[in-house]
């Protein structure tokens, strides 16, 4: 318990730098650096891209699921893949193909697009995971009392869906507050973006201090109005529930109409920006991949040790949480998933400032660099640890003590083992989520550091798109196992 109450207090030293700038600036600066047209113009942008992106991707993603899930559609195996597809082309990459695809693109609905189709299928698969899961008795006892198809989806199905389109829908509002280079690629200004431009610009100075407070409140405005919408109301059924699947709908003459739709999307989502790839790289000098071989070596390094650090700090959390449930163990895992809430400029920001006033020689090594990774998705490897730990019965390891094996010796003969699945999956998301990361890596990298994403960056910012293709090739293929387990655990049987 002892290691799990500091590993909390240093998950919550990105609140604690948030707290911490507000206080040091004073009422009176922190004010005039707030109240300010510029500020203004980014708290309007910042709503717009929320108030737009965030219903889009849940219409995309609840009526994507529901096509394959629910209806007659034709190729549904393959519609089900392609739909999360998406999420393995990086959104500053997606950016990087649109806007090199239409040079014209930018501004507000230029961002809107990028994000919506990038960020939808984190909508999608947990939709089509509870639409998997839902009895399908309550539909048939709606259409016999007269209700029609829309009337059934409308009043049965979609209510028990709130928590599933309210949590990707929390996930696609925070990864919009959070996300940079696809922004950047677009002239869009969000607070992330002026964020990092006052950063380089001032170095942490108390401008980029007082936009990050602005955004760590936005964030925190997101999670309270999630919170909110979520409720107390419970979802789960008494008893197994029907054992046969649901009647699929035939789409009759809207068949053509639902594959179009779902043909423009995922050409959209994938075939631009992966056109665009294709074409600039085949303008590229391929026989010089040192420079994305050298990268990809120091990206998997980074991505790997960050994935370590963080299954060394959720392991605590998980065995707290499932081992020792209560309310502090509540509160312990609260305080652990807190920064990975903040955008990762923040959490970056935050450790800034810490390893500047506390340990200087920290700064700009590769252990910030992997702190930050570990901050900031830590909840990649603690649902999984948390999930499979509760699958392991703990009188195995009773019956290894029994036997005269210490406690920790069983655990790490009985336990252990068990968790290896668990262990490799979380670290997989980690990893793979750390090779795309970019704000946090820009900022605390050590100097001579190239990763796959900052080289991109580096060769895509300076508009050297052929340069920037094969690292945007290497995002892709880093970014497609991560999806994989993801789609494998939405689905978790083959389609019907």
């Amino acid at each position: 318990m002892a290691v799990s109450i500091v590993l909390a207090a240093g998950a919550l030293v990105p609140i604690g730098y948030v707290v911490q700038a507000a206080f040091a600036m004073g009422g009176e600066q922190l004010a005039a650096l707030l109240f300010r047209p510029k500020v203004g113009d980014l708290l309007v942008n910042t709503v717009l891209l929320v108030g737009i992106g965030v219903p889009a991707t849940a219409v995309l993603g609840v009526g994507g699921a529901w096509l394959v899930e629910r209806t007659d559609l034709p190729l549904r195996r393959l519609v089900a893949v392609a739909l999360a597809a998406p999420l393995a082309i990086p959104a500053f990459v997606a950016s990087y193909g649109w806007a090199s695809a239409i040079p014209s693109i930018s501004g507000l609905w230029g961002g809107v697009l990028v994000a919506v189709l990038a960020y939808f299928p984190l909508v999608y698969l947990p939709v089509l995971a509870a639409l998997r899961g839902l009895d399908p008795a309550l539909e048939e006892s709606a259409r016999a009392l007269g209700l029609g198809s829309w009337a059934v989806f409308a009043r049965v199905v979609l209510p028990q869906l709130r928590l599933a389109v309210l949590g990707g829908a929390l996930v696609v509002a925070l990864h919009l507050l959070a996300e940079y280079g696809a922004f950047a690629f677009l002239r869009f200004d969000t607070f992330t973006t002026v964020i990092v431009v006052a950063y380089q610009a001032t170095f942490a100075g108390p401008n980029a201090a007082a936009l990050g407070i602005a955004l760590a409140v936005l964030c925190l405005v997101v999670l309270t109005a999630e919170s909110v919408a979520r409720g107390r109301r419970r979802y789960a059924r008494v008893g197994s529930g029907a054992s046969h699947p649901a009647r699929r709908l035939p789409l009759g003459r809207m068949t053509p109409v639902a594959l179009l739709a779902v043909i423009a999307l995922t050409a959209a989502a994938i075939a631009v920006p992966l056109a665009s790839v294709v074409r600039w790289l085949a303008r590229s000098d391929l026989g010089a991949l040192g420079p994305v071989i050298g990268a990809t070596i120091q990206t998997l390094g980074l991505s790997l040790g960050g994935a370590a650090v963080a299954l060394a700090i959720a392991l605590p959390f998980a065995w707290m949480s499932v081992r020792h449930p209560g309310r502090l163990s509540r509160v312990l895992e609260g305080a652990a998933s807190i920064a990975s809430s903040l955008p990762a400029i923040i959490v970056a920001l935050a450790l800034v400032t810490v390893t500047l006033a506390v340990a200087p020689g920290l700064y700009q090594t590769a252990f910030t660099v992997m702190a930050a990774y570990a901050l900031i998705f830590l909840p990649r490897a603690l649902v999984p640890l948390r999930a499979g730990l509760a699958q392991v019965p703990e009188s195995l390891e009773e019956a290894a003590r029994a036997l005269g094996v210490r406690p920790a010796a069983a655990r790490l003969r009985v336990t252990l083992p068990l968790l290896l699945p668990s262990l490799a999956a979380g670290g997989a998301l980690v990893a793979l989520g750390a090779a795309n990361e970019l704000t946090a890596t820009l900022l605390l990298a050590p100097t001579g550091t190239r990763t796959v994403a900052t080289s991109f960056w580096s060769a895509a910012s300076s508009l050297d798109y052929p340069a920037a293709a094969p690292y945007a090739v290497m995002l892709v293929l880093l970014s497609a196992p991560a999806v994989a387990l993801m789609f494998a655990h939405a689905t978790g049987r083959k389609l019907r």
